[in-house]
């Protein structure tokens, strides 16, 4: 019986250290722990009305996890994989463009650490929480239907606005320390700037995650809840032709403490993210994205470098 196994069966001889080791392990484990982390340039770009989209995609994390000092966790790495499907569509809202999106996504992976002379590992897959997110355009890009956008330039200022729900909908026991979805909501709002240049497009998006209360933590009558986490990102796109650009990418995240059963905050974050995307057409209606970024800083979490490719099919209403 693996020592996670035991800790789950709570056997007395696991030492009180690995413990917190899967306990803790449980923040960076958690799928969207690292969709939490996405950078995604040109997230509030204009587009006709009418607009119906479908993705696939496919992304692999590994690195290293830090945790706070006080925490004596040493050797602690992470191999996670995941997968998605992901529809879309743009609508008209008060003369305004709206998006909505819906994604499923699908995770396997293992987590390894020490404490002391002690090591140990655990292995999960299943699907992760479905997430929802509505984004609305409040300046510079009204509802447009497909010939009418085709005619228009779009080189005005953005301000956009979006709400990101991540659903309790993810595989989850509470007889187990480690799962792939976290038995709870949380709710990411988000103010998105973005401004073209010619060719060059800056965006600027600034956001706050709420989460709500975990009520069956292991072993199942505990609590665990979350402070909020913020975050910030930049990224600076250049157009090369249609449908073909690249993007360097930033974000900083911080706050998102974690208690259980209302005790002392552990695990206060504050981390930088670095990367770059590129979008290649496929003919006119296809695209393949390929990112790639890497912690460059970590007070407390994972230092992922994370490589992702997505395939997207685009369908545009003919009225």
């Amino acid at each position: 019986m693996t020592a996670v196994r035991a800790a789950e069966a709570h056997e007395p001889a696991l030492s009180e250290f690995f413990v917190r080791l899967v306990v803790g392990l449980f923040v960076f484990f958690s799928t969207p722990y690292i969709f939490s982390q996405q950078l995604e340039p040109r997230a509030y770009s204009p587009s006709p009305v009418g607009t119906s989209f479908l993705a696939i995609g496919f992304a692999r994390s590994s690195g290293g996890v830090t945790f706070d000092p006080t925490i004596p966790l040493t050797d602690v790495h992470a191999n996670l994989y995941s997968s998605f499907v992901g529809l879309g569509r743009t609508f008209g809202l008060f003369g305004r463009q709206s998006l909505i999106t819906a994604a499923l996504p699908y995770a396997w992976g293992e987590v390894s650490g020490k404490v002391g002379e002690q090591s140990g590992s655990v292995t999960r897959s299943g699907l992760a929480g479905a997430n929802v997110r509505f984004a609305f355009n409040i300046l510079g890009s009204t509802a447009l239907k497909p010939r009418e956008f085709a005619a228009t330039k779009h080189n005005t200022f953005i301000l956009a606005a979006s709400l990101t729900v991540d659903t309790p909908t993810g595989q989850y026991s509470s007889a187990k320390l480690i799962n792939l979805g976290t038995n709870r909501w949380s709710f990411r709002p988000e103010l998105g700037f973005s401004r073209p240049i010619k060719k060059v497009s800056l965006d600027l998006y600034t956001a706050a995650t709420l989460f709500t209360t975990n009520q069956a933590y292991f072993p199942g009558d505990s609590t665990r809840s979350q402070d909020l986490l913020g975050s910030i990102q930049a990224h600076l796109s250049y157009t090369v032709r249609r449908g073909l650009w690249v993007a360097f990418d930033s974000i900083w995240y911080g706050g998102g403490a974690v208690h259980v059963d209302n005790g002392p905050g552990k695990s206060r974050q504050s981390n930088t993210r670095l990367g770059g995307t590129l979008s290649l057409p496929i003919g006119k209606v296809q695209s393949i994205k390929v990112s790639y970024s890497s912690g460059v800083t970590a007070r407390a979490g994972a230092a992922f470098r994370t490589l992702g490719v997505s395939w997207q099919f685009v369908r545009l209403d003919r009225r």
